[in-house]
């Protein structure tokens, strides 16, 4: 006899359903909470089912069903984790649409029952791996609060110092912005300062941060300081945003330099990193994201399976006389490989390398077809994705 077991996980707490392969339920839905106990106590329910083949599906739910998992994988049993989007489709195919946390356990282990040969079991990948990928989507959270305080940045320099982003030229030399807004955060703070003072100023922190155009930068941002209209006063509370926000966002650049610093170290360790690292547009900061992204590449079938995990595939739709042509993306895969993919693309087509061109040539026909520069970089993207799983496959 064959029992599937669904379980619906939560925060703090899983609801479990057992039936059989009538889809008869065996024992009333219980609940366990995610602790020892509540592990043993789930362990000892599955002990009655041990005359026959116990199979146990649960949903991908971030990393709240991650405990559990390795624990039923620990004791031996048959785990499955599925798509949240494939499990939702397959309970939408009821007319009835009640949800509840019981509900969706019976769903869960019903499709673990209809889904019995189909399932695949969960292969958890090395520890390096789980802790590259564990780093990657830290990195992604610290650089979304980097683009709010980098906004937030703005905001301030256009109420307190007008213009000092463009003399500066803020989009190559941030960090000396940073540098220099940081101790003249309001335009009245440099007509107090007497000339030279300020010039030489300048140029010191300009070399600290590695640049030579000191003294020409300091010159023009002091004869544009006494034109600037402010939107706020020279006082304390200008002063306290000001400087916090500074200080914040370097705190959060150090932090993701570390992390990118780290994750280099881990993906040494793996075979795949020379190759990936002699790849075209793969620079430093997305060479150990990418590694981490797509893991161990024999996991997919093919070429075309990695394309579907990073969600660019364009599946066919077609529906008696009608044949869509013009299809988008599917965007139902990994988002953060889709973001780090494109950042490749990206340096790909700036540096314009002048040997293993095919992507960038590619990119280049894209757009002398008439495509948008976006679309033809995503199609390099595919078309990278490809190489990278015939290149990777080889070494692994």
């Amino acid at each position: 006899m064959n029992y599937s077991v669904g379980i619906d996980v939560s925060k703090g707490k899983s609801t479990v359903a057992v039936i059989d392969a009538s889809e008869k339920l065996q024992e009333k839905v219980f609940e366990i909470q995610h602790s020892q106990n509540g592990v043993e106590q789930l362990k000892e329910h599955l002990c009655n089912y041990s005359s026959g083949e116990v199979r146990i599906v649960m949903e991908a739910t971030s990393h709240y069903h991650f405990p559990l998992l390795f624990s039923l994988q620990e004791a031996g049993y048959f785990v499955s984790v599925s798509n949240a989007l494939a499990v939702k489709k397959y309970c939408d195919e009821d007319l009835r649409r009640a949800k509840n946390d019981q509900k969706d356990a019976i769903k869960l282990a019903m499709y673990c029952c209809e889904k019995w040969h189909r399932l695949s079991e969960f292969q958890p990948q090395e520890s390096v791996r789980n802790d590259l990928l564990f780093l990657s989507r830290e990195y992604s959270k610290y650089v979304q609060v980097q683009t709010r305080l980098k906004l937030q940045l703005s905001d301030l320099v256009d109420k307190t110092f007008a213009g000092l982003k463009q003399l500066v030229n803020a989009e190559t030399r941030f960090a000396l912005l940073l540098d220099i807004y940081e101790k003249y955060w309001h335009a009245e703070l440099v007509v107090a300062t007497k000339k030279q003072a300020f010039i030489n100023d300048i140029e010191a922190i300009a070399k600290k941060n590695g640049h030579r155009v000191g003294k020409k930068i300091g010159e023009a941002i002091y004869e544009a300081a006494p034109q600037i209209v402010t939107l706020r006063p020279n006082d304390v509370f200008t002063q306290l945003a000001a400087t916090n926000c500074a200080q914040l966002l370097r705190q959060s650049i150090k932090a993701t330099d570390a992390i990118i610093t780290e994750m280099d170290t881990l993906a040494k360790t793996l075979p795949e990193y020379q190759t990936v690292s002699a790849m075209n547009g793969v620079g430093p900061k997305t060479r150990a994201r990418l590694i981490a992204e797509i893991g161990n590449v024999t996991r997919f079938r093919n070429a075309s399976c990695l394309i579907a995990y990073c969600g660019i595939d364009a599946p066919p739709y077609q529906s008696g006389q009608l044949q869509a042509d013009n299809w988008h993306i599917s965007k139902r895969g990994n988002k953060y490989l889709r973001k780090v993919g494109y950042e490749v693309m990206r340096n790909l087509k700036t540096s314009r390398p002048k040997h293993d061109t095919a992507v960038y040539d590619y990119i280049v026909q894209k757009e002398c077809e008439g495509k948008p520069k976006k679309l033809a970089k995503i199609a390099g993207l595919n078309k990278f994705l490809r190489i990278y799983y015939a290149r990777v496959k080889e070494v692994m």
